[in-house]
């Protein structure tokens, strides 16, 4: 059964069409990433979920009640936890008291586990709380009585890395649990983790829904290289490469000191493997991993790949590789490489 279904959903501002016929499914126990750069429509189907505003066309249900019936999707919030984009308290009251009043509301059984990976300062006022503390204590309110279904937009802005992580973790055991997680994101990376499935929304359009390692397929990896000598574009002409840029600069060490970005300063770094690709690899002494010495000029190109990594590499093995980046396509990537050609 469907935790949550979208048909048709309409919502035009009349002079922006914010959501335009979008249509979904989230299965009961699954994690569904919503995915779109800001200004995509995101927000807006989720205030539209939730009540906040209704559809100009189209419908959905959530845990099966109506949105458009307000009483019944009353009972569905009983079993909802929700966090919006900027959650906002009562700033002239302790974050102890916020909890307490959402607690005597909906209940908080799971209230004192939540504080315990979160930790917002409960005994201070919310005027006093930074950005981050505040995505805490709305954290907490969201999952405090142990809901069927969460719904969060944007859910990890403002928090740190280790806070990120720990929220990506606690995630992946409330999955394992049984929960239904709807969340939106520009970042690719913060779904990448977490999310079995995701759709992709630009300018209010779905444009598709896709398991997680489909769109990790598609959207390839951002390439950065540098090579000895002067080379240009040409030198990468493969299939799955794309937007190459090259820029020359005299990178030598003509008295015997290692090129800029040497052996001392880099990082091998790679992503998970693509179609038969290799695994992560580490620097080994007198290894590929060891940048070579350079007398003359240096060439650095970037580009975005989709094809086979042996394939990257062989063509990197007929060069002099001084210095090699791989990393995860920024989401912008994607939509400019595979739905650029989809009405806005």
């Amino acid at each position: 059964m469907a935790a949550l279904e979208v048909e048709g959903l309409t919502k035009d501002y009349g002079e922006v069409l914010a959501n335009d016929d979008v249509t979904f499914a989230v299965e009961e126990g699954e994690v569904f990433g919503y995915l779109g750069p800001n200004g995509a429509g995101k927000t807006t189907t989720i205030r539209t979920l939730m009540g906040f505003q209704s559809p100009t066309s189209g419908g959905a249900t959530v845990l099966g009640h109506d949105i458009t019936d307000e009483s019944d999707l009353i009972a569905a919030k009983r079993r909802i936890g929700y966090l919006p984009a900027h959650p906002s308290f009562d700033e002239t009251v302790t974050g102890r008291e916020i909890l307490d009043l959402h607690a005597s509301i909906k209940g908080g059984e799971r209230r004192d586990e939540l504080l315990e990976t979160f930790d917002p300062p409960l005994d201070r006022k919310v005027r006093e709380y930074s950005t981050g503390n505040v995505q805490k204590l709305g954290l907490v309110q969201a999952f405090m009585h142990d809901p069927d279904l969460v719904v969060m937009d944007e859910p990890t802005s403002g928090l740190d890395p280790l806070m990120q992580r720990a929220f990506n973790e606690f995630v992946e055991v409330e999955r394992d649990r049984g929960l239904t997680v709807f969340l939106s994101s520009h970042v690719l990376s913060e779904v990448r983790r977490v999310c079995d499935r995701v759709g992709i929304l630009r300018s209010g359009r779905l444009v598709t829904t896709e398991r997680i390692e489909d769109l990790l397929h598609r959207t390839g990896k951002f390439v950065r290289v540098r090579v000895a000598g002067d080379v240009g574009p040409s030198a990468f002409d493969l299939d799955g490469v794309h937007d190459v840029s090259c820029s020359t600069t005299d990178g030598g060490a003509p008295d015997g000191g290692t090129s800029e970005g040497g052996a001392a300063d880099r990082e091998a770094t790679t992503s998970e493997p693509a179609d038969g690709g290799v695994a992560d690899r580490e620097p080994t002494d007198g290894g590929a991993a060891d940048a070579p010495l350079v007398d003359g000029p240096v060439t650095e190109c970037t580009f975005t790949f989709t094809g086979n990594v042996n394939d990257l590499i062989a063509r990197l093995g007929e060069r002099t590789v001084v210095d090699l980046d791989v990393e995860e396509a920024p989401l912008e990537e994607v939509f400019m490489r595979f739905y650029g050609d989809h009405d806005a």
